[in-house]
């Protein structure tokens, strides 16, 4: 494709490329499973419960020689060991892990209330399973080598604007978001001369089934808008657009960043 005056277009391609996206039959997860099948990657997503919608979208990305649906519960550091191999079973190599589920307890729990079990549940999730896949990942890539451009493989980590500035009553979800944008910063340094670009997304308010109750009521949602400068939530694809793009060539010098996507609405690093 040919844009006038400036040449061939740039593409954000990611042909020949695998890439794992744990969390992927619905919101963020499932936008950058279609993004990154648009983009010419083969993918592995997981889901726990929600097999048809899976399927389905599995279906819609191009089928199993193009894009695979593995149910598999993410709360240890061996279910990211087991999801890695799977995906590693199903096509063969990694090229980027994209680490994405979580869960969010939508009820408020003070901390001096807050039940042991909801503070285990959240850290075994969003965390001690995070462990787990990049600890496979990480082997993955480096047994495979580098590519052309000198790059062992991508590691984008899902974080969250809880992480940065915290949140109230819910302390579980927040410092488990806070911790991997630490992890991302230690895997950098101890990766990226190794070939492995390790990065972390941090998105505000997206309108998503997660986020529908609150974005949607008529005394909240007005407000969550009104703090975000743009005037308004993201969408899953404006989240899983810089997903992709911290797994292209053209991120080859980006390394240890946590970029925000938020609307403006929090402006840390």
């Amino acid at each position: 494709m040919e844009s006038k005056g400036l040449g061939p277009g740039v593409g954000l391609e990611f042909d020949g490329k695998v890439a794992l996206i744990s969390g992927g039959s619905r919101g963020i997860g499932a936008e950058t499973v279609r993004l990154f099948t648009q983009a010419g990657a083969r993918v592995a997503f997981s889901y726990e419960k929600a097999r048809e919608r899976a399927e389905a979208l599995a279906a819609e990305c191009g089928g199993a020689e193009h894009c695979m649906a593995i149910q598999q519960s993410l709360s240890t550091p061996e279910d990211g060991r087991t999801l890695v191999a799977a995906a590693v079973r199903a096509f063969g190599r990694l090229d980027a892990l994209v680490a994405n589920h979580g869960i969010w307890e939508p009820a408020d729990a003070p901390i001096a209330e807050m039940k042991e079990a909801q503070w285990r549940r959240t850290l075994g999730v969003n965390l001690d399973s995070v462990f787990g896949l990049v600890q496979s990942s990480v082997t993955q890539m480096a047994r495979q080598g580098r590519d052309a451009s000198g790059i062992a493989g991508h590691i984008v980590l899902i974080s969250s604007t809880a992480g940065q500035r915290g949140e109230a009553f819910h302390a579980d979800y927040a410092v488990t978001k806070g911790a991997l944008i630490s992890l991302t910063k230690s895997l950098s340094s101890e990766l990226a001369a190794k070939g492995i670009r390790v990065n972390c997304v941090a998105p505000g308010w997206v309108a998503t089934e997660m986020s529908a109750a609150a974005l949607e009521d008529a005394e909240l949602g007005p407000k969550i808008a009104g703090g975000i400068p743009v005037g308004r939530a993201g969408t899953a694809r404006e989240i899983a657009g810089p997903v992709l793009f911290l797994c292209t060539p053209l991120a080859g010098f980006i390394s240890g960043e946590v970029l925000n996507v938020n609307g403006g609405a929090v402006l840390v690093g």
